[in-house]
């Protein structure tokens, strides 16, 4: 028998067009809940996928495919967070938001989300991705690029300091 050599997917389209219809908007969002603006989120997601695009010749296991956008959306919005030199700043005033964002702005939102803007970076990605995306700790720790327990423990801290900021008991 020979050697287990896996294929480059070449196949671009078959592959990449069903996962963009599929995890386009939640990618966005998920963009969207770190940077704080929609078209910013749009322009990471959008970069997310060209990246891939650029990959695919590399890139040996279509299962490898989401995991990786994943991180790619992450680090992007780490980049734009990078280049503002600020946590988190809303663009629009909330008036002006889309339908979409403004439900997410409705007045029960408003307070948690406030919340969430003030949480460091870090905290608020490990929040996003594990109750937005909601994934394990293994794929957010793959996704962030930190241990599992570096998860648990980041995670546990913002629960705190959002149960803190809304009033409730850490």
């Amino acid at each position: 028998m020979g050697l287990d050599v896996r294929r480059p997917i070449s196949d671009a389209d078959e592959v990449l067009e069903p996962l963009f219809r599929r995890h386009h908007r939640h990618l966005v969002r998920t963009a969207l809940l770190i940077v704080g603006d929609r078209a910013t989120a749009e322009d990471v997601v959008q970069d997310a996928f060209t990246r891939v695009h650029r990959r695919l010749p590399k890139l040996t296991d279509r299962d490898d495919l989401l995991p990786y956008l994943r991180t790619a959306v992450v680090n992007g919005c780490r980049s734009v967070l990078r280049r503002r030199r600020l946590l988190l700043r809303p663009a629009h005033d909330p008036s002006v938001w889309s339908a979409e964002s403004a439900a997410m702005v409705a007045e029960d939102h408003r307070e948690v989300h406030a919340a969430l803007s003030a949480l460091p970076a870090r905290q608020r990605e490990a929040l996003v991705l594990r109750y937005y995306l909601d994934l394990t700790e293994a794929e957010i720790a793959e996704a962030m690029g930190i241990s599992v327990g570096t998860v648990k423990s980041t995670t546990s801290r913002a629960m705190a300091a959002l149960a803190k900021a809304l009033g409730g008991n850490a």
